[in-house]
């Protein structure tokens, strides 16, 4: 997520790599990091920290504790912490951090690689509106991002965190009957993407409610109702919103034991 992120950013023209710096305890992981974005990378979070006034903290939930206690006392004022850690909340944030600092609280997905990004985010305590301004511009510069109370964070990391997976297995799943009917599997996986993109550019860009985009496309006795029934046969919108429900509930277990 830091790398889709921070190549989005950098194909925005928003963030200079010569004046970037990031980390990783990992030394494959930062060697591929560095060759990735062009951005220095060490193994020293207290040397990021010195360097840059916004910080993103792009580490697993369990490994945060570590990261809070290791920064609490190198923070300052002018620092703006940044979180993508899913299920660790702005209350544990801020009490491992401290209560002067400023803190947002955001739940991207990989698609800001291509610049396609859903987020949503959540103002801590402290942060101002001009840090609401700041994160709204790094967001929507690699795709779509809405302010949301903190409370409907995990659920956001349910859907759209979670969703690219979704989405892909479904891609994988349309190439697979493709491939059943007969059509080669590069064709198949093809047709299949372009397929969903499309319908997905077709929501957002008419506006028009994703039922009544499906009913114009499903005519009388045509071929189309004929594959509905069989999703419906398969459950599949019930199992949909299991998986958004299930990653929901996952990402509210992730997050930090209390202390």
């Amino acid at each position: 997520m830091a790398t889709a992120l921070a190549k989005g950013w950098i194909a925005a023209g928003l963030l200079n790599t010569a004046a970037s710096a990031a980390s990783d305890p990992h030394r494959k992981s930062r060697e591929k990091f560095q060759a990735d974005t062009g951005i220095a990378t060490g193994g020293s979070n207290i040397s990021v920290v010195d360097q840059c006034p916004i910080l993103i903290l792009a580490v697993k939930p369990h490994i945060i504790p570590q990261v809070l206690e290791e920064l609490q006392d190198r923070l300052n004022e002018d620092h703006l912490i940044v979180s993508i850690a899913a299920g660790v909340t702005l209350p544990q944030l801020q009490e491992g951090l401290g209560e002067g600092i400023r803190i947002v609280r955001v739940m991207p997905n990989t698609p800001a690689l291509v610049g396609q990004s859903a987020t949503g985010y959540a103002l801590g305590s402290r942060a101002t509106n001009e840090d609401a301004a700041s994160v709204e511009k790094l967001l929507s510069s690699v795709g779509i991002a809405f302010q949301v109370p903190e409370h409907l964070l995990d659920a956001v990391t349910g859907l759209s965190g979670s969703g690219p997976a979704y989405a892909y297995q479904f891609i994988e799943a349309l190439s697979d009957g493709g491939v059943k009917m007969g059509l080669p599997r590069e064709v198949a996986t093809r047709l299949a993407a372009q397929t969903i993109l499309g319908a997905a550019k077709m929501v957002l860009e008419t506006g028009h409610h994703p039922a009544a985009l499906k009913d114009a496309v499903a005519s009388p006795g045509g071929t189309t109702i004929a594959g509905l029934h069989a999703l419906e046969r398969g459950g599949f919108r019930a199992a949909a919103i299991d998986a958004v429900e299930a990653a929901t509930i996952r990402a509210k277990e992730l997050g930090m034991p209390k202390r």
